[in-house]
């Protein structure tokens, strides 16, 4: 808006003395400035909507944020009592590997005991046998010499009775001894029997107790292997709302970084408009004073010949030509190319998202020129940007923007004019490798709302 007072100035300093040749010139450059005025209110109105809007939006990323951070405290929440289950369980399983540790001594043990009571029932067994011939082949030997006979020899043929009672008395004892060896032998071999099935049943018993402790353990470790699958998908899903969370802290902070550049582009807004009113209030003071001054000399000269009407007529006619062509107008391939270099990378849809702009490569420090002359409503750094400059081009309508450079060459509230250096090539912000990234914007600058910058350019 501010090549608006070169034209107007052309068109005043070429004007004749008569008031009928300034005032179609005035009532156009009026027009004009009314116009400006008309569109930068129509700007202030669309902006004041779009900042609604965005405060809209932060209340609703806040309320989500927040909501996050509650369903985070709740997953901790159930972490932190996964993780004491996993405590609990953990321990009883080494409480049960204890356990089962002990069983197997005890079974080991038993195991040892059996083996042992094996070896000692096959030698008693071997003694029974050894013992059991002994006593057949004694009956044998009686049974030969006449059996019960013999006995009776031996009782008879005693010298006195003395020696009968002594006779009689060696024979039971013989007897006798025999039957003890025998009954002996038989309870041992019982005794160790049982021994045997004691220790049988007692290993029986501790191996079941061992199949017991090895199944509780089993639920034990399938327990565990359950709690480390939801501890598992506790984290995913914690991992998942911190990746959230950021996201909307990002664009929390994008939308923070909205608001500040509408605040700016709002105070450019009211510059223009008092800029715009200024040169109006300048343009009705000067077409007043004209017109006073034009009376004061069609007072004081004699009436023109018609040949000199003609004359002047041309002139005029010559006059607004000129100012005609003086008059520069917005539009598609108005935008000069913003650095040399090479063309990177298009607008439109990238593998890892959408690019709102063109980049321009070349090596930092390449300088960088502001496509059209307009007022910078943003240059600053910022995080995803970098160093960026933002120049509004009231006579355009449109918002440029020049990111990720390594420095900058105006500040905010500026007026540049076109091809004018506002910084240098760099690669500052979320960038890879040196580059311009050139934005083009209908109107003011909004979040997202880039378009190809390839049919303005020229």
């Amino acid at each position: 808006m501010k090549k608006v007072a070169p034209y107007i100035l052309t068109g005043v300093l070429m004007l004749g003395s008569s008031f009928s040749a300034i005032s179609p010139v005035h009532a156009k450059s009026m027009d004009e400035v009314n116009d400006q005025i008309n569109q930068l209110e129509k700007e202030k109105d669309e902006l004041t909507e779009k900042q609604g809007d965005v405060n809209n939006k932060k209340n609703d990323a806040d309320k989500k944020m927040n909501d996050n951070l509650s369903k985070q405290d709740n997953v901790t929440d159930q972490l932190n009592k996964l993780d004491d289950q996993l405590s609990d369980t953990k321990t009883k399983i080494n409480a049960k590997e204890d356990k089962i540790a002990e069983t197997n001594n005890e079974i080991n043990q038993l195991k040892e005991q059996i083996k042992e009571l094996k070896q000692e029932i096959e030698k008693l067994k071997t003694s029974i046998k050894e013992r059991e011939a002994l006593l057949k082949e004694r009956l044998r030997a009686i049974q030969q010499n006449g059996g019960d006979m013999k006995y009776m020899e031996v009782i008879l043929g005693s010298q006195n009775f003395s020696d009968f009672i002594s006779r009689s008395s060696v024979v039971n004892t013989i007897m006798d001894s025999d039957k003890g060896i025998m009954e002996a032998l038989e309870a041992d071999k019982k005794e160790l029997e049982k021994k045997r099935s004691d220790v049988q049943q007692n290993k029986k018993e501790v191996e079941d107790k061992k199949a017991t402790l090895e199944a509780q353990k089993k639920e034990l470790e399938s327990l565990k292997k359950k709690l480390n699958k939801q501890t598992g998908e506790k984290k995913k899903m914690m991992k998942k709302l911190e990746k959230e969370h950021d996201e909307l802290e990002d664009y929390k902070m994008s939308l923070e970084e909205q608001e500040r550049v509408m605040d700016q582009q709002a105070q450019a807004i009211e510059q223009d408009k008092k800029s715009a009113a200024d040169q109006k209030a300048k343009l009705e003071k000067q077409a007043e004073e004209r017109r006073a001054k034009a009376k004061e000399q069609e007072k004081a000269q004699k009436p023109r010949t018609s040949a000199n009407a003609n004359t002047t007529s041309t002139s005029s006619n010559t006059s607004k030509s000129s100012s005609s062509e003086n008059i520069q107008t917005g539009g598609s391939g108005k935008l000069a190319w913003p650095a040399n270099g090479r063309l990177s990378s298009g607008y439109g849809a990238r593998s890892f998202g959408y690019h709102y702009g063109v980049d321009i490569a070349n090596s930092t420090g390449t300088p960088i020129h502001a496509s059209e002359s307009g007022t910078v409503t943003r240059a600053e750094r910022s995080d995803s940007y970098g160093n960026v400059v933002y120049v509004y081009h009231p006579h355009l309508n449109l918002t440029t923007v020049y990111a990720h450079m390594s420095s900058l060459s105006v500040s905010y509230g500026d007026h540049v004019n076109a091809g004018q250096q506002i910084g240098l090539m760099g690669n500052t912000g979320q960038s890879f490798g040196s580059h311009c990234h050139f934005e083009v914007h209908e109107g003011q600058w909004s979040y997202r709302s880039g378009v190809d910058p390839m049919p303005y350019l020229q």
